[in-house]
């Protein structure tokens, strides 16, 4: 059986993609709750599992990849808006400040007992934005859908000032990280990942260091 992305982001499955390793999306059916008091890298790790084990189930002799990616604010968790007005108080708490975005990778096949959640944090300093920058945003479609209200891949990058870390995980889906965990798992991963790195082919990607 092929690998399985548990998850029905667009973004992970481009990034996964990078890698040539043939892979089927499947959606999991796992729910996520943010739970008041848990801090954002322990509920991303939490939430991975969970997808990944929630697909696990049904393809049980595949790797299956479970992902979450979560935003810590001063110590609050910002996951994905649930509409537009919570999109737009996200954008304000966010404008001028600093963040970590945290995202998790769960590797999950039952047949063998592989069980495993690697975790990677990117700093973000947001540039000060107003409210009218904020509405023309908000007008892009972006922000729903997108941890944090804003997509670093799309118009959203706009709005950040410089990032540390991964730019592929803060997009979702950290692929040097990926890419040690699947060849430790046995499967072939038949790219130059370093190379995708120098040469950056994704959206902005060139924009960010790291």
């Amino acid at each position: 059986m092929p690998l399985i992305l548990a998850s029905t982001s667009p973004r992970r499955a481009e990034l996964l993609s990078l890698l040539q390793v043939p892979f089927k999306v499947e959606a999991p059916s796992f729910q996520e709750h943010v739970r008041p008091g848990v801090r954002a890298e322990v509920l991303a790790k939490e939430f991975a599992r969970g997808k990944a084990q929630a697909c696990a189930v049904r393809f049980s002799n595949s790797l299956v990849l479970g992902c979450d990616t979560l935003i810590d604010l001063d110590g609050a968790v910002l996951g994905k808006p649930v509409d537009l007005p919570d999109a737009r108080a996200m954008l304000r708490r966010l404008s001028g400040r600093e963040h970590m975005i945290h995202t998790a990778v769960a590797c999950r096949r039952l047949c063998d007992g592989v069980d495993e959640v690697v975790e990677t944090s990117v700093r973000v300093w947001m540039r000060n934005f107003g409210a009218e920058e904020i509405e023309r945003y908000l007008d892009s479609g972006e922000s729903l859908g997108k941890a944090g209200a804003y997509s670093i891949q799309g118009e959203g990058s706009r709005l950040i000032a410089k990032i540390s870390g991964d730019y592929t995980a803060a997009v979702g889906l950290p692929l040097r990280q990926v890419t040690d965990r699947l060849r430790a798992y046995g499967v072939a991963v038949p790219v130059d990942v370093e190379a995708l790195y120098r040469t950056k082919p994704y959206p902005n990607w060139s924009r960010f260091a790291g």
